[in-house]
């Protein structure tokens, strides 16, 4: 999955990741908080604050025990809650997965370069549907907004 953008819904005024199949057209939409949906900002935006953010904290301690983050999994929708894996190989190879808030997930991937995954039945259930048409990214972003234009939260409550 790729990260098209954060943005703030309106008229909740609740931060909004939206994820997009590579090989597809469907999109992911996910609710965060705010101090998430501005870390996932910086990150895709390059900025670097002047103080690490936890995720760069993260990202740091990961790499300074020689472990590196391979993917992250957004697993399920339960009760109108997002679930997400991280997948950690350490040096000796062991792979260990850790349980995440997709937020968080996301802000770590962006930072590591990591994989970012969905589950078939996740997409399946709260997936969205957004045929792309040539596939302009400003096409892209257009279709984002008029999508969050149009939905809420309570629409992905279980």
């Amino acid at each position: 999955m790729e990260v098209v953008g954060v943005r703030v819904e309106m008229p909740s005024n609740q931060p909004i990741i939206l994820l997009k199949e590579i090989d597809g057209s469907r999109f992911l939409p996910i609710w965060v908080g705010a101090n998430e949906a501005s870390a996932i900002a910086f990150a895709q935006q390059g900025l670097q604050p002047p103080r690490p953010l936890t995720h760069d904290l993260m990202r740091e301690v990961i790499e300074g025990l020689d472990a590196t983050l391979t993917a992250v999994h957004l697993t399920e929708l339960r009760e109108g809650i997002f679930y997400a894996i991280l997948v950690i190989r350490d040096a000796a190879g062991v792979t260990r997965s850790i349980s995440a808030r997709p937020s968080d997930a996301v802000a770590l991937a962006l930072r590591t370069h990591s994989n970012i995954l969905s589950s078939k039945e996740l997409l399946n259930e709260a997936g969205v549907e957004m045929p792309i048409e040539g596939g302009q990214e400003n096409q892209e972003v257009e279709r984002f907004r008029a999508f969050l234009d149009e939905i809420n939260p309570e629409d992905f409550a279980g």
